[in-house]
C-alpha cells in the first residue's frame, strides 16, 4: 500500500491505535481518532501531558494502526516522523482537526477554553511509509 492509499482509507476510517516508544524502549499503544490535514500529515489531539505525548517528544516518530468500524477487514499503517503542536499555536490546527472529524462545533468558543483547560495538542504524524505491503 502507498502512503497515498494509506492515508485516503484514514480519511474514510478515522479510529486508529497509535504505537510510540516508551522511555524503556517498549510499544505504548494509544487508541486515537486521526485526521488527515491538507498537507498531508496525519493529526491527533491529545493532551500536553498524556504519555504518548511524553514519548514523541523524547523520540519523535510513531506507527498507526488504522481500522475500520467492523475491526475485521481491510487495514492500513502509516508510520513516521513526529512533531508536536502546543498551545496557543495548536489552535487553529485544533479547530481544523474537529472540523475534519466531527464537521461544525456548536460553541467554537467553549471549544477554544476547553482545549486551553486540558492542555491539547496536536501530534503530527509525517507519513514515510505505509502498508500492508503484503497479504499473509
Amino acid at each position: 500500500m502507498t502512503v497515498a492509499a494509506a492515508l485516503d482509507f484514514l480519511r474514510q476510517h478515522p479510529r486508529a491505535v497509535l504505537a510510540t516508544r516508551r522511555r524503556d524502549g517498549g510499544p505504548q499503544l494509544s487508541p486515537v481518532v486521526a485526521a488527515v490535514d491538507g498537507d498531508g500529515t496525519v493529526m491527533v489531539s491529545t493532551r500536553e501531558r498524556a504519555y504518548k505525548t511524553r514519548n514523541v517528544l523524547r523520540r519523535p516518530t510513531a506507527s498507526l494502526l488504522v481500522l475500520t468500524d467492523a475491526f475485521f477487514g481491510p487495514w492500513a499503517t502509516v508510520e513516521g516522523r513526529v512533531t508536536v503542536e502546543h498551545l496557543p499555536d495548536a489552535l487553529p490546527t485544533l479547530e481544523r482537526y474537529y472540523r475534519l472529524v466531527n464537521g461544525e462545533h456548536p460553541d467554537w468558543d467553549d471549544y477554544r477554553r476547553a482545549m486551553g483547560r486540558e492542555e491539547r495538542v496536536v501530534l503530527r504524524l509525517h507519513p514515510t511509509a505505509a502498508g500492508p505491503k503484503d497479504q499473509g
